[in-house]
């Protein structure tokens, strides 16, 4: 006997109980109380409030409890993957209805909702994989240096509920003329069916971290901290020394460059710390000496150039070594001693004509030009 058949029973035997119970004298038959027994027992279908479903179809099963053999029977076209939609109530009741399922007991829920249940895949976790894959392949660098552009917008993806396996590329190419690549990946899928399977193409270039000018600068310019920001810039275009943002500040430029150009290394150099025109010190150091003497740069330099430098005094140009801001160091020359006499000369001559040697005179003094 199927639910509806001893739902009915079971309420005609109720209609019939006040004319059985006026009369005493007429117990219930064997077959009646069966039949009251077993509705009885029989439970109550039930219906759900909130609903999640893993397939393409809701079926009666899923919205309500103790459906019995009418569970697996389809009813509605599940949402889309990853959303929700709801049902009135009295709607629901009325399409059970009409696949004789009766009795449900709605506990005064208004509205059932549905929920398609799936697995989703963030754009940011999609790009990740694909430049995994493409990691060190024809020249490439590190999946975190690779910069992706997609020839479909790239979105969040939801995919079947039973994709829940790992992530692996299985077609992997990439054209290092164009930078084009195509990628396919392949999501697993834990109830034996075929793996889900996503195919990418697009552009890849690796990028460094740059330098770049906040400003326009001219030659020579000092660089301070708010003149440079860093960027992600292809790798093509800086090239392989682009300079370090900690390492620009308080270099010089060697050229007039424009706002938004990447700095290389060649770029830059130490600051000048003797500028022409400008009033230096000369020092002259010995042993047991320190010589200064005022005087005027005829050329610019950075620490360790050799330059020019006009001594006021002596109103000489010499050449000295810049050794820090406004200071050339002057070397003392050594002193050229005179060669003794040929040899060959007479013994006689030489005895009357003595040669001299340094020793027979003062120390020659070094003199500062």
């Amino acid at each position: 006997m199927s639910v509806r058949s001893l739902l009915a029973a079971a309420a005609l035997l109720a209609m019939s109980t006040p004319a059985l119970a006026a009369n005493d004298a007429a117990p219930a038959s064997p077959a009646a109380a069966s039949a009251i027994q077993t509705a009885a027992a029989i439970p109550v279908p039930t219906l759900r409030a909130d609903v999640k479903i893993t397939g393409d179809v809701v079926r009666i099963g899923d919205v309500i409890d103790n459906a019995g053999s009418a569970a697996q029977v389809a009813i509605y076209r599940a949402p889309d993957l990853g959303t929700t939609g709801t049902l009135p109530t009295a709607q629901v009741i009325n399409v059970l209805r009409a696949h004789q399922v009766i009795g449900v007991d709605a506990h005064g829920i208004r509205n059932v909702t549905v929920t398609r249940l799936a697995r989703t895949l963030d754009a940011d976790e999609i790009e990740l994989q694909i430049a995994v894959a493409l990691e060190h392949r024809n020249g490439l660098g590190d999946a975190k240096d690779l910069s992706l552009t997609f020839d479909s917008d790239l979105r969040t993806m939801q995919l079947d509920a039973a994709n829940n396996g790992p992530i692996n590329p299985v077609v992997t190419r990439f054209d290092s003329r164009n930078g084009r690549f195509d990628v396919t990946l392949e999501v697993g899928n834990d109830t034996g069916a075929a793996p889900a399977r996503l195919r990418f193409t697009g552009t890849a270039i690796e990028t460094v971290e740059a330098a770049v000018l906040a400003r326009d600068v001219d030659r020579n310019t000092l660089l301070k901290f708010s003149d440079v920001v860093l960027e992600r810039r292809p790798k093509a275009e800086v090239g392989n020394d682009p300079a370090n943002r900690d390492r620009v500040i308080g270099m010089q430029t060697r050229r007039q460059m424009r706002a938004g150009q990447a700095l290389r290394t060649t770029d830059l150099t130490k600051p000048d710390l003797v500028v022409r025109d400008q009033a230096v010190t000369l020092i002259y150091q010995a042993a047991g000496i320190y010589l200064t003497v005022r005087g005027k740069a005829t050329e610019a330099g950075t620490e360790g150039d050799v330059v020019s430098v006009l001594n006021l005094q002596s109103k000489r140009t010499v050449t000295g070594v810049v050794v820090a801001r406004g200071q050339v160091s002057v070397s003392p020359v050594a002193p050229v001693l005179p060669r003794r006499l040929a040899s060959a000369a007479p013994v006689a001559d030489s005895a009357s004509a003595p040669v001299s040697t340094p020793s027979d005179h003062n120390p020659v003094s070094a003199k500062v030009e």
